[in-house]
């Protein structure tokens, strides 16, 4: 199942997953990039995001306004379906209208390869230039020789004291649980570190769970600002 948490506030870009992608509301240009993965419901605190969904034939289910995270946001809708602990998650952000539909079925399919979890959720991260990765609204993952995550930051990591770094890995904020390690999640109480960088998967590396990283390839960029929308619509228009 794919879960789609959508705050209506945001801070940075007033009612940003309402703005309209091509004509269609971010929040309902998500799902409908997604929808053919697997069956997709929208987790919101907005009764207008509630309507926009019933509009466009998507199940959606009103959350509490709360939330410290899309994550809990998504625990909610999890716990109102009624999922069973084996059942498997994608939570895919609202505000990724552009993203590939081959990323999502890459996490997809990796997590139902592994349903008997080693770790304990499972994201993608992509090859990005220094150059994108000096903004704090592109957020870096430094990851093992297994494949998990070391540490997530929207500083510039790692550093380069030689100066000879040109790639670096770029998180996609895209993530992958089965509904026990999704309930383990939202049972924490949110770390330092969450709460310094204001990135949620810090929480899990925070209590010492693993983070599967898995690397694809994607031009798709997450919409903090109505200048990533203007930047990301100019990309797309010209594929």
């Amino acid at each position: 199942m794919i879960i789609i948490p959508a705050r209506l506030a945001s801070t940075r870009f007033e009612k940003k997953v309402l703005t309209l992608v091509d004509g269609t509301p971010m929040v309902i240009a998500t799902a409908l990039r997604v929808k053919e993965i697997d069956e997709v419901v929208i987790a919101t605190d907005s009764n207008e995001v509630m309507e926009l969904a019933r509009k466009y034939g998507i199940k959606a289910i009103l959350t509490k306004s709360s939330h410290p995270s899309g994550t809990d946001r998504v625990f909610e809708a999890a716990q109102k379906l009624e999922l069973k602990d084996s059942d498997l998650i994608l939570n895919v952000q609202a505000d990724e209208p552009f993203i590939e539909k081959e990323v999502v079925q890459a996490l997809y399919d990796e997590i139902n390869r592994n349903r008997n979890l080693d770790w304990f959720m499972a994201s993608c991260y992509k090859e990005i230039s220094k150059e994108e990765a000096k903004s704090e609204n592109q957020v870096k993952v430094v990851i093992d020789k297994n494949s998990d995550s070391i540490y997530f930051s929207r500083a510039l990591v790692p550093f380069d004291r030689d100066g000879k770094r040109d790639i670096y890995y770029g998180h996609l904020g895209l993530y992958g649980f089965n509904f026990k390690s999704l309930k383990t999640f939202c049972t924490l109480l949110p770390s330092f570190l969450e709460n310094s960088e204001k990135l949620e998967q810090l929480r899990a590396l925070s209590y010492g769970y693993k983070i599967k990283m898995i690397k694809v390839k994607s031009q798709s960029i997450g919409i903090d600002t109505k200048e990533d929308l203007i930047r990301s619509l100019k990309l797309f228009a010209s594929k």
